[in-house]
């Protein structure tokens, strides 16, 4: 998470006192704590500070007035928070633990994920997702010694799984942040304080745990969560011979051609070797090889598609050529790329591809397959998506929900011969059952009645199926309304039609309904007001002859913001003098005022949004405006 530099640091502010309290209850109701151990973990004059990883992602971290990090959040929005390696050097016993060997500790600094094979004993009963810290398991003098925690980071699958063998491969621990990592380094970067010897009576425990972890799973968890490099298989695996890994490299070759020939942007050339081997062969790998050569070890009776060998197994050094060069002169001999060796005393020490063949008769009679390539950039393809996905999930859980409804003022007729009640609930569903004003519509609901309505009383016009025949009752409730002159009714301009279309029959209906509006905030009571919600006016002025000032009103409605907080918050982050005051011209009660001084409208805009109030609700006037 932290394994490169932390991107767009914001100053750090200290937290009111209101503010450390909170997060104070905060700490002590996630972790269980008494007390004074929260004393100690959110001390006075913590500070807050805003960032972003590499990945993009928004965080906030909670500094110790000398600045180590004490905990943080990752995600807009998100309440989980994740004790720091300093907090957990306090109290070692603020999460549940796994231990693993010396050797894996380095990878997991380097920003790798801790691996099953490299687990030595887990607490049990650790659900999926659950935060756990990882100790170095040592021996001094004999003795069994656990290091204080060296990372911190959430489980990726039950720990019970792990304590009855479940599984032999794959992540046991998604880290979050280790000891020596960027977000560490913002801290004094102490010395790690001392471990903790083992009991006599977990001792047994331990041993035996050491004995499962031995040192051929730690190899293994290496190769988890570093680059492959080639290992003998089992004799009894199904495996292909160094000649068989070198005809799937030349169809590997072939397949690479052939997509140069097709490609609407193909590399250019000359290329060094080392790129085209990683950039086009690596890639051309078929992702399902035993379809592409059946192994000479494939037991009798076995299909191709019930074995599969991974596709990185099929590389160079496995192959019967041993060395890129070799297997690249083997290419040129037979006519499918130009290669140039380096000259003597020339400053190019590596061998070129000049060029390849794309009209060699075995290009043009090789039979295409799905690559290593093609999978892995599908996969990456739906992995950023589900990343989107969750972005935006994320973006609108945060977000204040606004929806505009209407109330039946003089159309009210309709509503009840249709039985308005029944048709929401089956056109919503369950949804419909969650609390909400029984008299409320939103325009699909109103919508979904007024079909309702022409369906019960079969009024679609039988030679225009898109024209809806006007019955008297519907009639009265699209008819423009009546105004008096003088002591006498007149019916507004305009001639009453007896046909009319669906949608606009839902327009006239709402036209004559009674506004409404409803705002949703996360944490906060729901409300429902009468009338129309107004943005919120972000108005910037030339006050005082050339000075510039930005006024923010219409606020309150949306929940999520007061004005004393965001005249505090805008102070900050813009730098600038703040005021609150009544809204001029308005009522007492009507609103309050806020004044940030200068051209701040971008400013007030972007915090606004990170409020989760919807963009749409904004409205920016005069020279702030973008």
């Amino acid at each position: 998470m932290f394994k490169k530099p932390l991107g767009n640091l914001k100053t750090s502010a200290p937290l009111r006192g209101s503010d450390r309290r909170k997060l104070k209850q905060r700490v002590i109701a996630a972790f269980n704590i008494s007390q004074e151990d929260a004393d100690l973990l959110v001390p006075d004059g913590i500070l807050s500070v805003k960032f972003s990883t590499h990945l993009n992602e928004p965080g906030l971290a909670y500094l110790s007035p000398n600045g180590d990090p004490c905990w943080f959040t990752i995600g807009k929005g998100s309440e989980d928070l994740v004790p720091s390696i300093y907090s957990l050097w306090k109290k070692t016993s603020l999460l549940p633990f796994l231990s693993t060997p010396s050797a894996v500790i380095p990878i997991l600094v380097g920003g790798a994920d801790l691996m099953i094979p490299g687990v030595i004993h887990s607490s049990p009963g650790l659900p999926e997702g659950a935060l756990v810290s990882v100790r170095q398991l040592t021996r001094e003098d004999g003795k069994p010694m656990l290091s204080p925690p060296l990372a911190v980071g959430r489980m990726a699958l039950p720990s019970d799984l792990l304590r009855e063998g479940g599984r032999e491969k794959g992540k046991a621990v998604h880290v979050l942040h280790t000891w020596k990592d960027h977000l560490w380094d913002m801290g004094a970067k102490g010395d790690v304080p001392p471990g903790d010897v083992i009991e006599p009576k977990a001792e047994s425990s331990v041993e035996d745990a050491e004995e499962e972890g031995n040192e051929e799973d730690r190899q293994e968890d290496k190769e988890e969560v570093t680059p492959p490099t080639p290992a003998p298989a089992p004799e009894s695996a199904t495996t292909y011979t160094s000649h068989e890994i070198s005809v799937l490299l030349t169809k590997s070759l072939l397949q690479a051609i052939s997509s140069i020939s097709t490609s609407l942007t193909p590399p250019s050339f000359p290329m060094p070797a080392t790129q085209f081997y990683t950039a086009c062969i690596l890639p051309s790998r078929p992702a399902f090889p035993t379809l592409a050569l059946q192994p000479a070890s494939l037991p009798s009776g076995t299909g191709a598609t019930e074995v599969h060998i991974d596709p990185q197994e099929i590389n160079v050094k496995s192959s019967s050529h041993k060395s890129l060069t070799a297997f690249l002169k083997s290419a040129e001999k037979a006519g499918l790329v130009n290669t140039k060796s380096p000259q003597k005393h020339s400053a190019q020490t590596e061998v070129l591809v000049m060029a390849v063949n794309t009209k060699h008769e075995d290009v043009d009679r090789h039979s295409p397959f799905v690559t290593f390539g093609d999978v892995e950039a599908k996969k990456a393809k739906k992995e950023k998506k589900e990343e989107r996905e969750r972005e935006e999930r994320e973006r609108k859980a945060g977000e204040v929900e606004v929806r505009k409804v209407w109330k039946p003022h003089v159309v009210g007729d309709i509503f009840e011969a249709v039985d308005a009640r029944s048709v929401v609930y089956s056109f919503y569903g369950i949804r419909a059952n969650e609390s909400r004003t029984s008299n409320l519509y939103g325009v699909e609901e109103i919508r979904a009645l007024v079909g309702a309505y022409i369906t019960k009383n079969n009024l679609v016009n039988p030679r225009d199926q898109a024209l809806i025949n006007l019955d008297p009752l519907l009639l009265s409730a699209v008819m423009p309304s009546k105004s008096k002159k003088k002591g006498v009714e007149e019916v507004d301009a305009g001639e009453v039609k007896n046909m009319m279309k669906r949608d606009e029959i839902t327009k006239k209906i709402i036209d004559k309904m009674q506004p409404w509006y409803e705002v949703k905030a996360e944490g906060r009571d729901p409300v429902c007001k009468k009338g129309s919600l107004k943005p919120i006016q972000v108005v910037t002025k030339i006050r005082q002859g050339r000075k510039a000032s930005t006024l923010i009103t219409g606020f309150e409605p949306f929940l999520v913001v007061e004005a004393e907080e965001m005249a505090e918050d805008l102070r900050k982050v813009c730098a600038g003098a703040t005021s609150v005051s009544p809204v001029i011209g308005k009522p007492a009660g009507s609103g309050m005022e806020v004044l940030v001084q200068g051209k701040q409208g971008p400013a007030v805009v972007e915090y606004l949004t990170g409020k989760g109030i919807p963009k749409r609700w904004i409205d920016v006037q005069g020279m702030g405006k973008k």
